[in-house]
C-alpha cells in the first residue's frame, strides 16, 4: 500500500514541479538551442531532471528504505545532479563531466556497491578480486553515458528509463528485495511525471541533469538488484538495458571502424536510423519503447527459466540485436558479419 502511495506521490510531485522548473530554466538561461544535430527548432528549457531528483527524494522520505548503501547513493546522486546542472548551464567539457561521474561512482563503490563476483551456470561463481572496482566503475560510467546518449528525441530517455525501472521493480518484487523496490518505485514515479511534459511535442528537456542522474541511478540499482541471480547474474541487467547498451556499443564500433574519437558526435544512433527510414518522431520513440519493453519481458522470462532455456533466450537476443542493428544501419557496412552470414544461407552458391 505504501509503495503505491509513494509511486503516486512521486508522479504528482514531478508532474507539478516540472512546469515550475521550466520557468526557472528560461529565467537563468538553461536552454537548449537548435543546431544541425538537434531535431527541435526553437529554444527549449533544460533542467527537467531536477523534478525527477526532487520527486525521488520525496519518495525516499515516504518509503524510508533501510540500507547501509543509502547515504552513499544519495550523496553520489547529488554530485551527478550538480554535474548535470552545471553542464546544462555552462556546457562543461567532456573531461569535467567524466570527472563528476567518476567522483560519484567512487563514492558508491566506497560505500560497498561493487560487482564482487559473477554467478555462473552449474553452481559456478567467478570471484573478481581486484578487478571488482574497475569493472564496477566501468559499468556505472558506461550505463550513465548510455542513457545520456539515447536522450535525442522527445520522451525517449525518460520513456526507456521508465520501462527499465518498471522491469527492475517487478523483478525486485518477485525476489522480495524491498530496498530495490523502494529505489525503483521512487525513481519511476518521478520519471513518469516528467514524461507527461517531455513526450512529443516536448515542453521541456531533462537535460544532462536528468539523463546523467537517471543513467547513474539505474546503473547502481541494477548492480544491487541482481547480485544474487542464480544464473548469469550480470546478464540480467544487460538484457534489461539492451537498448541503450547496444546503441552505445554500435556507436563505439562505428567510431573505431571510421577511425574517429570515441567522443565524436554522429547521427547514426538508433533513433536517427529509424527517422531516416521514414518513421515520424513519435513513431520512432514508440518503436524504441517497444524494443525496450520486449527486452524487459525477456529479462523477466530469463530470470524464471531453466539454464538451457536461458541460454537459448540469450542466443536469440544476441542474434536479433545484431540483425536489427545491421538492417536499420546502426552498424557500418564494413562490419556486418551477421548480414553476410544470412545472405550466404539465403543465397547458397550454385553448383556447376
Amino acid at each position: 500500500m505504501i509503495t503505491s502511495l509513494a509511486l503516486i506521490t512521486c508522479f504528482l510531485l514531478s508532474l507539478f514541479l516540472t512546469p515550475l522548473i521550466k520557468k526557472l530554466a528560461f529565467r537563468i538561461g538553461a536552454t537548449d538551442q537548435p543546431n544541425h544535430r538537434k531535431v527541435h527548432n526553437g529554444a527549449m528549457a533544460r533542467l527537467g531532471g531536477l523534478s525527477i531528483y526532487a520527486s525521488f527524494l520525496a519518495g525516499l522520505l515516504i518509503l524510508q528504505p533501510e540500507s547501509s548503501f543509502m547515504p552513499y547513493i544519495v550523496t553520489a546522486g547529488t554530485i551527478i545532479i550538480l554535474t548535470g546542472f552545471l553542464d546544462d548551464m555552462i556546457e562543461l567539457s567532456a573531461k569535467w563531466k567524466l570527472l563528476g561521474q567518476i567522483a560519484a561512482a567512487v563514492i558508491v563503490i566506497f560505500g560497498g556497491v561493487q560487482v564482487e563476483f559473477i554467478n555462473l551456470p552449474f553452481d559456478g561463481r567467478l570471484e573478481l578480486g581486484w578487478l571488482s572496482i574497475p569493472i564496477t566503475l566501468l559499468w556505472i560510467i558506461g550505463i550513465t553515458n548510455a542513457i545520456n546518449l539515447i536522450d535525442g528525441l522527445d520522451g525517449l530517455a525518460a520513456g526507456v528509463s521508465s520501462i527499465v525501472l518498471a522491469t527492475i521493480s517487478v523483478l525486485a518484487i518477485i525476489q522480495g528485495d524491498i530496498f530495490i523496490v523502494a529505489l525503483g518505485i521512487a525513481l519511476l514515479g518521478g520519471t513518469l511525471g516528467f514524461l507527461v511534459h517531455n513526450f512529443n511535442p516536448a515542453k521541456i528537456f531533462m537535460g544532462d541533469t536528468g539523463a546523467l542522474f537517471l543513467g547513474f541511478m539505474i546503473s547502481v540499482i541494477s548492480l544491487l538488484g541482481f547480485k544474487n541471480v542464480t544464473i548469469f547474474s550480470l546478464v540480467v541487467p544487460v538484457i534489461i538495458l539492451a537498448v541503450p547498451i547496444s546503441d552505445t556499443f554500435f556507436a563505439i564500433i562505428r567510431r573505431v571502424v571510421n577511425k574517429q574519437p570515441l567522443s565524436a558526435p554522429d547521427k547514426s544512433h538508433l533513433h536517427h536510423c529509424l527517422l531516416r527510414l521514414g518513421y515520424s518522431h513519435k513513431q520512432t520513440v514508440l518503436i524504441i519503447y517497444t524494443f525496450s519493453a520486449f527486452f524487459g519481458l525477456s529479462a523477466v522470462i530469463f530470470t524464471m527459466s531453466t539454464l538451457w532455456v536461458s541460454l537459448f533466450i540469450m542466443m536469440l537476443l544476441l542474434i536479433g540485436i545484431e540483425l536489427v542493428a545491421e538492417r536499420i544501419g546502426l552498424v557500418s557496412k564494413k562490419y556486418r558479419p551477421m548480414m553476410k552470414l544470412v545472405h550466404r544461407f539465403a543465397n547458397p552458391p550454385k553448383r556447376s
